[in-house]
């Protein structure tokens, strides 16, 4: 029984009605995207980024972050054949099924697929005949294979050209675009080749319900108008050359495709829509992208503007890249306005995403000797680097970041806190600083600095200045004493940590209390249940903020059963890494 709980529940949290999935295509009905019964369907998902095309911030990689020079960077270093090798595990390793798996299982029910064109057709400069297209099967394989772990999931597939022929920007990476050759839209040849990818996709796909629609070019940024003072066509009036190719797009999409949805994305990284309406077909969504500014109806105004303006849905195709206040916020916002949403991306090398993918030494070697230059590391040392880190892209080899989850997930519709890890207290029980409860700021922890708006305030700000461990705005720094163990630092006046605790016999215990704090200023309160056990107790000087040395607090009571336990910076100034229970 409790199993059938459990499906129900993934169920309901999904947004779709019980027999949503098997309800045909996904289409746009006026403002909303609805099932084939007319239901809304409130689109939750996770981009896919890094996979088919590799972007050198995912990677750690600073500079030169195309995904064509990240290769022949790769290849100047070892053979042809061993860059060949690390490329196909990565692609088989990356995204799997249990991926898939694993996303249904948290709660999302929908995968945006970010497709490279070159995985599934040859760049135009290598056609044997000029103006024809070649088709590689590996990438419709890729494909097929993750559109079957979708429908196994019931979930839905959305198709994203990430990288269309010459690259469709001036941010290159996006694209993996080489400015030494043609691009996008100074290339007729390019254009034709895209379109003809479109049609090829849409007759691959044209009878798959499951494929929830087609996102025909992603984060067009490029100025057509006034290319030098507006690169990135953020503020272009007419982008009449967009309109114009998409709508050559659709053209050749609706010759073989009569039943996917179509969604298209603005100049200026998806956002500027100046000159684009009105829209030219009838099942259409509009999508935009959401980074780094606040999260407030005045941040969608432009969008929900557009949504009653054109009287079609609106989507938010791509946004993540912050804090689990910043998603959480966020996700509130989009529901709140019945706006579907993807996060980006699933996996990469940090932090703030739901998986991380470990690096290690013969990788970092390589990614220092690509950044900063020096000596050249042993061929032998890449590849074992580049062999490793495609295994560890494997989700059993990630780290799983259940906080990341939970903001996205349960927090934007929740005030409840739920433990990080359980803590069973009896003598000589330690929980660690950084292991404070699951919830929102403010009612799981407190901290002042939570996320980056640096879009909204010109300012970046850090969130979790170590970008380590957890994303919330708490600062975690790592101990380099002790083999994967972590601490709070930067302590400020008036923030706060809760850790819910289950203690199974009522006893007193004396707490030890693991501080470090280069000046003796700091103080603590600790509160149990809502109720003051120890006021502003002084954080002893230990000489260094990294020098961690316990001091104690005597005769705490602690009855059975479950509490919640804070920790109150009366003043600030000291780093946390440990309670320990003493009987």
């Amino acid at each position: 029984m409790s199993r059938l709980y459990s499906a129900l529940f993934v169920i309901l949290i999904s947004g779709l009605s019980l027999n949503g999935f098997s309800q045909g295509f996904l289409r746009a009905d006026g403002k909303k995207i609805v099932n084939a019964k007319g239901e809304n369907v409130l689109l939750r998902g996770m981009g896919l980024g890094g996979w088919m095309l590799q972007e050198g911030y995912m990677l750690k990689i600073e500079k030169e972050g195309q995904q064509y020079r990240i290769r022949e960077r790769i290849e100047a270093l070892m053979s042809p054949v061993q860059t060949q090798e690390f490329y196909d595990a990565w692609l088989a390793n990356h995204v799997r099924k249990i991926d898939v798996d694993s996303m249904k299982r948290w709660g999302f029910n929908s995968v945006r697929l970010p497709m490279h064109y070159n995985l599934y057709t040859l760049p135009v400069d290598k056609e044997p005949v000029a103006g024809e297209n070649t088709w590689l099967q590996k990438g419709f394989q890729l494909t097929d294979s993750l559109l079957s772990w979708c429908k196994a999931n019931n979930m839905y597939l959305i198709l994203d050209l990430h990288a269309a022929p010459g690259g469709q920007g001036n941010d290159v990476n996006i694209a993996d675009r080489n400015p030494a050759k043609p691009n996008l839209w100074d290339s007729e040849a390019n254009q034709l080749k895209t379109i003809a990818l479109w049609r090829k996709i849409a007759e691959r796909y044209k009878d798959e319900p499951f494929v929830g629609a087609y996102d025909i070019l992603n984060e067009p940024n490029y100025g057509f108008q006034n290319p030098s003072a507006d690169p990135n066509g953020t503020q272009e009036k007419l982008n009449a050359p967009l309109r114009k190719l998409m709508m050559e797009i659709t053209t050749a999409i609706r010759d073989v495709d009569q039943q996917h949805m179509i969604i298209i994305e603005g100049n200026g990284w998806g956002n500027n829509y100046n000159g684009i309406f009105p829209l030219w077909d009838k099942n259409m969504a509009i999508s935009f992208h959401k980074y780094w500014n606040y999260n407030d109806q005045a941040s969608i105004a432009h969008m929900i503007k557009a949504r009653d303006d054109q009287n079609a849905p609106i989507w938010l195709g791509e946004t993540g890249e912050n804090s689990n206040v910043w998603f959480r916020d966020a996700i509130s916002l989009l529901e709140s306005n019945n706006i579907g949403w993807s996060c980006w991306p699933l996996k990469k090398i940090g932090v703030n995403n739901p998986l991380e993918i470990r690096s290690n030494p013969n990788y970092d070697a390589l990614v220092k000797y690509l950044n900063k230059g020096g000596n050249k590391p042993k061929e032998s040392n890449v590849y074992s680097g580049l062999m490793e880190l495609a295994i560890y892209s494997r989700l059993e080899q990630t780290i799983i970041h259940r906080d990341v989850i939970d903001a996205m997930l349960r927090q934007p519709s929740s005030n409840e806190t739920k433990p990080f890890k359980n803590h069973l207290i009896k003598n000589g029980s330690m929980i660690y600083a950084v292991d404070y409860d699951l919830g929102r700021n403010n009612i799981a922890y407190f901290d002042r600095d939570t996320a980056d708006y640096h879009v909204s305030t010109k300012k970046r700000s850090a969130g979790n200045r170590g970008r380590i461990y957890r994303n919330d705005g708490v600062d975690i720094a790592k101990d380099s004493t002790e083999y994967e163990r972590y601490y709070v630092n930067n302590i400020e006046k008036g923030e706060w940590l809760q850790y819910t605790v289950d203690v199974p016999k009522s006893d007193n215990f004396k707490l030890k209390m693991n501080t470090a704090a280069a000046h003796g200023n700091g103080r603590m309160t600790i509160i149990v249940d809502g109720k003051v056990i120890v006021k502003a107790v002084a954080i002893p000087e230990t000489g260094s903020e990294k020098k961690f040395v316990p001091f104690e607090i005597k005769d705490v009571p602690l009855k059975k059963g479950t509490h919640k336990i804070r920790i109150v910076a009366d003043e600030g100034g000291y780093n946390f890494s440990y309670i320990q229970f003493i009987k």
